[in-house]
């Protein structure tokens, strides 16, 4: 790749992150706009993250899986408010487009859409979850008909498609020495300025799938669990959850 070429993908990651943090940060604050919200929203990522960790209990048990799964299900694709590091991001993201080669600023980019879109699937969870009397005891027959009336297929279909792209994004600035040097050298600096959220995000990232060699096994594992999912919320099938 030219330095020209270069160049433009950085500037168009940088973009699309300045636009996938205000998504983000104007989606949590219309679902924390009142302590009963933010409780509602607290309900149901704590459900799911239970869901997830049932679902994928086998990688999380896996000597050489079970760190990745812990930071996909934790730091990516769960129940944590990522406010604090999207807003960490957004005090130095001129500083972030300077020092971080486009890779890096591109796997940011990624799990800050990944929020972005998981923050407005749940927000229409949690409204018809509302709607049906059953956000105070979510259990999977309410979840899944919540899931098939909301209906927005292609969005969480997309969804899936982009924690894969996020995961292949880590893969790649995994396999980058100097820039995991570079973290572990900032890893004090970081906390020190207020960047703690930031820094043990990329950081656990990249440890995580330094440590397990290559990606694509535990990729496809999530990918092919969540997409038959899916498809089973979608057709009705009896006991989805049960595979």
């Amino acid at each position: 790749m030219d330095d020209a070429t270069a160049f433009t993908e950085k500037q168009q990651s940088a973009e699309a992150l300045r636009r996938h943090l205000k998504t983000a940060r104007g989606l949590r604050e219309r679902a924390s706009f009142a302590p009963a919200a933010a409780q509602a929203r607290l309900r149901l990522r704590e459900w799911q993250a239970a869901r997830l960790a049932r679902t994928h209990a086998d990688l999380l048990a896996s000597p050489r899986f079970g760190q990745a799964a812990q930071f996909f299900l934790s730091d990516l694709y769960g129940p944590r408010d990522f406010s604090g590091r999207d807003e960490e991001v957004e005090r130095i993201l001129p500083m972030l487009i300077k020092m971080l080669p486009g890779s890096a600023l591109r796997t940011i980019a990624l799990a800050v859409e990944v929020d972005a879109l998981t923050e407005q699937l749940d927000s229409a969870m949690i409204a018809e979850l509302c709607r049906a009397g059953r956000i105070e005891c979510i259990d999977e027959s309410a979840y899944a008909a919540a899931y098939r009336s909301v209906g927005c297929r292609p969005e969480r279909e997309h969804q899936i498609a982009l924690i894969r792209q996020t995961g292949e994004a880590l893969d790649r600035v995994a396999r980058k020495p100097l820039l995991s040097g570079l973290l572990r050298l900032m890893r004090g600096p970081a906390h020190l300025a207020g960047l703690g959220d930031l820094h043990s995000f990329l950081d656990c990232g990249f440890n995580a799938f330094r440590g397990m060699g290559s990606a694509r096994e535990f990729l496809d594992a999530i990918d092919s669990k969540e997409r038959q999912l899916l498809i089973d919320l979608f057709s009705g099938t009896a006991d989805p959850f049960a595979a």
